[in-house]
């Protein structure tokens, strides 16, 4: 199974299944549910054997980088790629999609109205989330964000409660203006990300960030040539730059900016009977000749030949990659072109790329503007501050955080149960996932700048959702705020930049936040749609949800209660099951960043008991049923007890083994991630102070925040 099968599969198997559903009589709406369950069932299945039991698409936990990626032209004009990818970041966030969805169409049974129709919008929606987790192409990422609002718009507007068309269209405007703010970032990002100066750093053995590899951001072999990093044969069949350095072992500089706007070629001539290295220009041509003598010549003395010979140093210098010598002979090659340098800048939408671009500041870095080549336009921190800006807003309004939350107790509360669950335990993890893919690694300057303002946000976020929860009358719009308060968790660990100056560029506190961060979304993937599809249950009998009205439910359906008495404890975070462990990292790591946040955080703990223990006494525990339809309150069957079932199994296996289910999957691509943001930070405070003018008679301190020059002195 090749990675371009598997992932390709994992997206568009739902649409190819809802064009199958499609086919299927309307008059018969179990085969209809079946067929969807099934399909949501195989795309589960087909992930977990195809990451974990398939040699070929093996998922490797020691592996950081992404994996299994592959760049097949879609608009090439544009550099606009179908490319896809998995990583540690999101593997887990693939899995807990196909689970959920699975699950959730197991609770579809109850809809008794256009089934055909519900169903294939279900299918659609899953090929969107789906798309969003494993797109690496920016434009592509954002196609599949859009494909999701309609979907979702039509299964609150046509299925929800009595208010549906209400909730719907507020949940498509405040979704549709979130995806505007995130087009304008795209596009800002794509006009100022030049990746043309990135080449430089796989061979500048000074540069701070040289760990990165060229070809793991899987540029697409177009780009390659356009920029100089790809080598034709005569039959224009490309060599990777890999091999470039195999055979020639030499990175070509352009020089002269005077011809800027023609294509400069660069061959290598076979001259056997030749003592040493001959260079010639051909300026009407504007090409390069060099001519070596096979298994003779070194790349040393190439970059001798070219650097010595004036004409030819006018045009382009040679330079020798990071590690080598240059004393391999050069391979025996008639004749090796280099590609065309591309005469203007060169954009891309690649997720990897705009991260590599992000996370280096050439304005701070001395070695790279002594030796920088090609001039790339990289993201100068103003660009990256409103780019941060609008990303960070788009998202977290998917998240969704105070203010922008309005939204989700409407399109919970009228949504059906199904829906609720795909909501609570997909959707707006889709908010997290793009802070940490997308906000830090390609915007660092602005997350920098922000941290403070991004962790307060998710602390009044976690404070307030859990002050609404403890208002709330309605079942399901208590459990509602409760995502609002939980996914505060999220936005608060992603946050907790606490790798500065005053703290030594330890990235340990904020390594454990952002893992904390992931196991948050995992954990609230579980238990949130388990706490949603309890109050279904009732719902689905009773008809109503008033909090005031329920009581005594243990005696009349105590397999009901115990299930959901587990899952409500996962939510309140109760040691060994699923809600503990991401709520204990991520408020441990605020402690090194803000003792302030650390405390409030510690005390939203207390507020989520009281709101779930409140919730618990008065449905399960309390007085006798008050409500209407009391002789409805039968307990669960076959199918609901399968469904929460496996809920319940999940709450406790992922908190009592959370490292052997989650963690050590995330635990490389988080490392990796958070270590790279670290040496961003500390190269820019290594760096700044030589660049910032000062009198003879102030102190070494002047330029920096107040709480780094306390911390400066001390030392």
């Amino acid at each position: 199974m090749s990675p371009l099968f598997l992932l390709s599969a994992i997206v568009f198997l739902p649409v190819f299944g809802a064009i199958l559903v499609a086919f299927i009589p309307s008059d018969k709406p179990d085969a209809l549910k079946l067929t969807t369950f099934g399909i949501t069932a195989l795309v589960l299945i087909l992930a977990i054997a195809g990451f974990f039991a398939n040699d070929a698409t093996q998922f490797d936990v020691a592996q950081a980088s992404m994996q299994h990626t592959f760049n097949v032209d879609w608009i090439p004009s544009f550099d606009i790629y179908y490319a896809l990818g998995v990583d540690g970041i999101s593997l887990p966030l693939v899995i807990l999609t196909a689970l959920v969805m699975m699950l959730s169409m197991g609770a579809s049974w109850s809809i008794d109205k256009h089934v055909k129709a519900y169903c294939v919008l279900f299918l659609i929606l899953e090929t969107g989330i789906m798309g969003v987790f494993l797109a690496l192409d920016f434009f592509l990422f954002y196609v599949f964000w859009e494909v999701m609002l309609l979907p979702m718009y039509f299964l609150i507007g046509v299925w929800g409660g009595p208010r549906r068309e209400y909730a719907a269209i507020k949940f498509f405007l405040y979704t549709l203006a979130g995806g505007v703010l995130m087009l304008i970032a795209v596009l800002m990002l794509y006009f100022a990300g030049d990746i043309r100066g990135l080449a430089n750093v796989a061979f500048d053995p000074e540069h701070k960030f040289n760990q990165m590899n060229w070809e793991s951001l899987n540029i697409s072999p177009g780009v390659n040539q356009q920029i100089g990093l790809a080598v034709t044969d005569p039959n224009k069949n490309v060599i990777e730059e890999s091999q470039v350095r195999d055979q020639a072992a030499i990175a070509f500089l352009r020089q002269d900016a005077a011809t800027q706007d023609k294509a400069l070629a660069i061959q290598f001539k076979s001259d056997g009977e030749a003592d040493g290295v001959a260079t010639t220009y051909d300026e009407a041509a504007h090409a390069v000749t060099v001519h070596v003598a096979p298994g003779k010549s070194t790349a040393a003395e190439v970059v001798k030949a070219i650097n010595d010979n004036a004409a030819v140093a006018a045009v382009v210098r040679a330079k020798l990659p990071p590690g080598s010598e240059g004393t391999d002979p050069v391979a025996d090659e008639d004749s090796l072109t280099l590609g065309a340098f591309s005469p203007g800048t060169t954009h891309t939408f690649n997720l990897l790329a705009l991260a590599a671009i992000g996370q280096h500041t050439d304005q701070f870095n001395v070695h790279y503007l002594k030796d920088s080549w090609l001039e790339g336009t990289w993201l100068d921190q103003s660009l990256q501050w409103w780019a941060f800006l609008l990303l960070f807003i788009g998202f977290i309004i998917k998240v969704p955080s105070v203010p922008v939350h309005t939204w989700l107790p409407d399109a919970h509360v009228e949504a059906p149960t199904p829906i609720s669950m795909i909501l609570a335990g997909v959707l707006l993890k889709l908010g997290g996932y793009g802070i940490i893919r997308i906000c830090y690694p390609i915007c660092p300057a602005g997350g920098y700048e922000m941290m403070y303002f991004v962790c307060g946000l998710g602390v009044i976020s976690m404070v307030y959702g859990a002050f609404a929860a403890l208002a709330q009358k309605d079942f399901k719009r208590l459990v509602a705020y409760s995502s609002v308060s939980h996914m505060g968790y999220v936005v608060l660990g992603l946050g907790v930049w606490s790798a500065t100056l005053a703290n030594g560029f330890d990235p340990y506190y904020w390594n454990m936040g952002v893992k904390g961060a992931m196991f948050q979304m995992i954990g609230h993937g579980i238990s949130s749609p388990g706490m949603f599809f309890m109050v279904g249950i009732i719902y689905e009998r009773v008809h109503h949800r008033n909090l005031n009205e329920f009581g005594g439910l243990f005696d009349k359906m105590p397999m009901y209660t115990a299930m959901a008495m587990t899952i409500f404890f996962a939510g309140l975070g109760l040691p060994g099951l699923c809600g503990f462990i991401g709520e204990v990292l991520v408020v441990l790591s605020v402690w090194k960043f803000s003792h302030l946040l650390a405390i409030v955080s510690a005390f939203v703990v207390i507020l989520t008991a009281g709101y779930i223990l409140w919730a618990i006494q008065r449905v399960y525990l309390g007085a006798e049923y008050k409500g209407p339809h009391p002789e409805a309150l039968k307990d669960v069957n076959l199918r609901a007890a399968a469904i929460g079932g496996v809920i319940v199994i999940l709450c406790v296996v992922l908190g009592v083994w959370p490292w052997q289910t989650v963690l050590k999957f995330m635990d490389a691509s988080v490392d990796a991630q958070v270590n790279g943001l670290t040496a961003w930070t500390k190269n820019v405070w290594d760096v700044q102070p030589l660049a910032v003018q000062r009198d003879a008679d102030e102190p070494a301190t002047a330029g920096l925040p107040v709480d780094d020059r306390v911390s400066l002195i001390v030392d």
